[in-house]
């Protein structure tokens, strides 16, 4: 089908577009997972390591230390286009810090290409000594993480006025939503999954009830880490809200564009939704790490993963999950059950039980009129919410 665009549906408005370094983070974190999930040695010798040598030079060049050593990154847009040019996005700088700390590990563990880089120990160095400094800022009166630097001190957005005028980037100027709290997609959600280690598990809570009252999802990538972060904090059935938004999508017409083409993003992130969310897939230095849990509306999930050439089957049910190795007689895998280490082998599944947690904040509201699309109501022919 030919899409036939105007330019709308865009974010070309410089400072939602340009100002969104943070894209080149998430593709030296798309290489060093392939490299995690490979162990490409080649791959980072033919183009790997360089890709990760110009990604850290430009963080380097974007940010400073202040006067009491900690590294700042200002005047960045992060994942939320309705907050440009802002500093300290939790979200850049947390992956600004990774992609500085793996360019270094990597340049270490070839010494002779990254001389060829022009690459030296004090440039490591410096690496890692701005990844160790990022500041990471935070809201001890709320308990929560601005998204950026004094969001939460902004000014709430008139949600109930705003009611039926979604998307607001059609509707609204730029500078209004700049300055108010009024999150278009999930921002500190994507830092808190991608970078889970940073967050603990009461903050993770609280960021989520927080920022659910204030993300209206007028981009389609938003639906589906919600729904990984909400599965982790044990909001269950409002992840399952959210996945099956994710998945049908289109088949809905829930943006009331499908017309112009398909939400390729949505419909993968539906699969980060099942396996991250439900199957509760993380790695975690160097290691895959499962927590599942399921919501009453899946009787059971099943889904493969290939990790450093091995084929690993997960059959989750709601008391329990099979993990089995798929790979010859000699094939093994080690990874971590919520929290504790399971090794598999070829022809000897492993059963663990899933461990009860209950969410620690009850259920969030969402802003008026974006309610994620529910699940039980479209399948007993009830109205829906589309959000």
């Amino acid at each position: 089908m030919l899409a036939h665009f105007r330019g709308q549906e865009c974010s070309g408005y410089w400072p939602t577009g340009t100002a969104a370094f943070h894209v080149n983070a998430d593709i030296a974190e798309a290489e060093n997972r392939y490299y995690l999930a490979t162990g490409d040695e080649q791959f980072l010798e033919d183009v790997g390591l360089e890709l990760l040598v110009e990604t850290a030079r430009l963080w380097k060049s974007l940010g400073h230390h202040d006067r009491d050593g900690r590294w700042h990154l200002p005047g960045m847009t992060g994942p939320d286009e309705y907050s440009a040019v802002a500093d300290d996005n939790v979200f850049t700088n947390l992956m600004a810090a990774r992609n500085l700390r793996v360019a270094a590990e990597t340049a270490a563990r070839h010494p002779a290409k990254a001389r060829a880089l022009g690459v030296d120990p004090e440039e490591e160095a410096a690496w890692r000594d701005a990844a160790a400094a990022v500041y990471i800022p935070y809201d001890d009166e709320l308990g929560v993480h601005p998204q950026s630097a004094g969001f939460t001190a902004y000014a709430e957005w008139d949600f109930e006025a705003a009611r039926d005028k979604y998307p607001l980037l059609l509707q609204v100027p730029y500078f209004d939503l700049y300055r108010k709290q009024v999150v278009k997609q999930a921002d500190l959600l994507l830092a808190m999954y991608w970078c889970t280690e940073e967050f603990s598990a009461e903050q993770k809570a609280r960021n989520f009830d927080y920022y659910e009252r204030l993300t209206v999802r007028d981009s389609s990538l938003s639906a589906s880490v919600q729904a990984v972060v909400a599965a982790e904090v044990r909001q269950l059935d409002l992840a399952y809200d959210y996945a099956y938004e994710a998945a049908l999508i289109d088949l809905l017409d829930l943006h009331d564009n499908t017309g112009s083409g398909l939400h390729m993003a949505s419909l993968s992130g539906a699969w980060t939704a099942l396996v991250a969310g439900f199957g509760g897939l993380r790695e975690r230095g160097g290691v895959l790490c499962f927590d599942p849990a399921l919501p009453d509306g899946l009787a059971g999930l099943t889904f493969s993963v290939r990790w450093r050439g091995v084929r690993l089957r997960v059959e989750g049910r709601q008391l329990d999950v099979t993990y089995a190795v798929h790979d010859g007689p000699d094939a093994s895998l080690t990874l971590m059950h919520a929290g504790d280490q399971v090794k598999v082998t070829a022809g000897e599944p492993v059963t663990q039980r899933l461990k009860e947690r209950r969410p620690l904040l009850p259920r969030p509201t969402q802003p008026p009129g974006r309610e994620p699309l529910s699940a039980r109501a479209a399948a007993s022919g009830s109205p829906v919410v589309q959000g």
